[in-house]
């Protein structure tokens, strides 16, 4: 079992930068992808960012330039920094554990194993 638990959300304006974090408990060692996703009100769930345990990341075309994934293993986190960030980014962001190796395109929703409770992230013009 592992559980995720995602933190760092609030409110910024346009242009703003907000920095996620997603900690990692349990058996770990056996996870290969994580991801960030995101869900819009009225809008379904779609990846953003994922990374593999070699450090390979994949990045949805709306966030590639603005958004890095990175992973600090010693701690067990996964971040998501996002920079110039715009009104459309607003959502619930979550972070995903996956047994599956991540591949060169976003893995879907349905090979995340593990998901945590999300962090709202706002975004004002």
């Amino acid at each position: 079992q592992v559980q995720v638990a995602e933190s760092g959300g609030g409110s910024v304006e346009a242009g703003g930068s907000l920095r996620l974090s997603c900690a990692a408990f349990g058996y770990t060692y056996s996870i290969d992808c994580m991801g960030w996703f995101r869900q819009a009100p009225g809008k379904e769930r779609e990846g953003v960012a994922q990374i593999g345990s070699d450090g390979s990341t994949n990045y949805a075309d709306s966030v590639k330039g603005r958004f890095t994934i990175s992973q600090d293993n010693a701690k067990n986190t996964l971040y998501l920094q996002m920079n110039s960030l715009k009104p459309e980014d607003t959502a619930m962001y979550y972070c995903a554990a996956a047994y599956a190796r991540c591949k060169s395109t976003l893995l879907p929703t349905g090979d995340y194993v593990y998901w945590g409770q999300g962090t709202q992230v706002t975004v004002s013009s």
